[in-house]
């Protein structure tokens, strides 16, 4: 068992003293991609393009938990259209509070009321809002001896709270909330710089696992938090991309996210190891892989999301949905200018009054149109029919 005397030091070391030329490379690549992805698409549409990549998001943080639930189930489960049988229906629970809760993130940065990502107030906000609508029996975590009773938003606080999550002994429960606070000083984003805030969002996704604060659900909430990391790092593109489907995949196989945490546990080997707890070697490894595993990913959606490729795609899902010759002006218009008023349908597609009209219910119908009332300008909107033909790589299947 670990000590309950034990220093939040323990962590050390939080951050990089010094960089090397490669992980200052990839920060810099990181955020211009970044950019470049944020700016490809105009922010209404970009908007209903982040909810698919919320279930994109949602799909492989699962997969990273052994839970497998399809797209559609998730699709489903936003919709509030739960399964019947109980394993089912609780993943879908499951999938639909993590897409509320990364929306729920996207809004409040948006508004500019973001919190500090690392503090232990957001942290434990976010493991109290993934779990509110659980049912008792994802609370209940069953251990050798005895089953407990997870409160959500609630750190491991006592003795009968230990847990080991493989070979590596988090710190014991009486000094969890001492070693979130620690956290929360380490990695606060105030006094930080926009480079060292994404070195940070790497070190602290580690970091937080290693504490393991909560009795179930941390790599949900350390998936969370490195998502609410890096759109207060300014490398968010608009939800454009997803951390989860990175870590899920890896950059060589689906095994290196347990091996590169596993690794980044390495206790300091000797006195040119740096000074901290933890090895600073190991720490570099994987603040580097992350980052190179967050290159990737921005990389990939960038490709996807294209404005020139997309206007050809919608081109091919007209004829795939056996639309009007007209929908396609009416698609590129909304695509290009985010959003497009409903008076403007006819003077678009060239069609009579009457007829644009039909023609833009049926859009709305189809799901790949909507607004926020029937009289307001109509977006585009994205829902699994119309990923499987625009963005047919977004999902292994779906």
């Amino acid at each position: 068992m670990t000590p309950a005397n034990e220093t939040a030091a323990r962590i050390e070391p939080c951050l990089l003293d010094e960089t090397s030329p490669e992980i200052v490379d990839l920060v810099a690549a990181l955020s211009a991609a970044s950019n470049t992805l944020g700016a490809r698409l105009h922010p209404r549409s970009a908007a209903g393009l982040a909810d698919a990549v919320r279930i994109m998001n949602c799909y492989y943080s699962n997969l990273i938990e052994g839970h497998n639930t399809t797209p559609r189930e998730i699709e489903r489960a936003v919709a509030d259209e739960l399964d019947a049988v109980e394993e089912r229906r609780n993943l879908q629970v499951e999938a639909r509070a993590h897409i509320r809760v990364q929306r729920d993130i996207d809004r409040r940065h948006a508004a500019g009321d973001l919190p500090e990502p690392a503090s232990a107030d957001f942290i434990c906000g976010l493991h109290r809002a993934f779990y509110q609508d659980a049912p008792e029996t994802m609370l209940i975590v069953r251990g050798e001896q005895r089953s407990i009773r997870m409160v959500p938003g609630e750190f491991r606080a006592i003795a009968d709270h230990e847990v080991a999550v493989g070979r590596h002994l988090p710190p014991a429960g009486e000094r969890v909330a001492a070693f979130m606070a620690y956290f929360e000083q380490r990695y606060r984003f105030a006094p930080l710089g926009m480079g060292r805030r994404i070195l940070a969002m790497a070190a602290a996704h580690h970091r937080l696992n290693y504490i393991h604060p909560f009795l179930d659900g941390n790599g949900r909430v350390s998936r969370l938090m490195s998502h609410a990391m890096a759109v207060q790092a300014d490398i968010g593109a608009h939800g454009l991309w997803s951390v989860s489907r990175g870590l899920a995949r890896g950059l060589e196989s689906r095994g290196d996210y347990k091996r590169m945490m596993d690794h980044a546990d390495m206790p300091r080997q000797g006195d040119l190891d740096g000074r901290g707890n933890l090895s600073r070697r190991a720490l570099a490894d994987f603040t580097g892989w992350f980052l190179k595993v967050c290159l990737d990913q921005v990389t990939f959606m960038s490709g996807l999301f294209a404005l020139d490729t997309l206007v050809e795609r919608l081109k091919v899902y007209v004829a795939r949905r056996e639309l009007k010759p007209q929908t396609f002006a009416l698609l590129e218009q909304t695509l290009q200018r985010g959003e497009l008023p409903r008076g403007e349908a006819a003077r678009v597609t060239g069609l009579k009054e009457r007829s644009a009209r039909d023609l833009l219910g049926a859009l709305v119908a189809d799901g790949i149109l909507g607004s926020d009332t029937p009289k307001t300008p109509v977006s585009l909107r994205f829902p699994l029919d119309a990923i499987e033909i625009l963005f047919p790589s977004l999902f292994p299947e779906t």
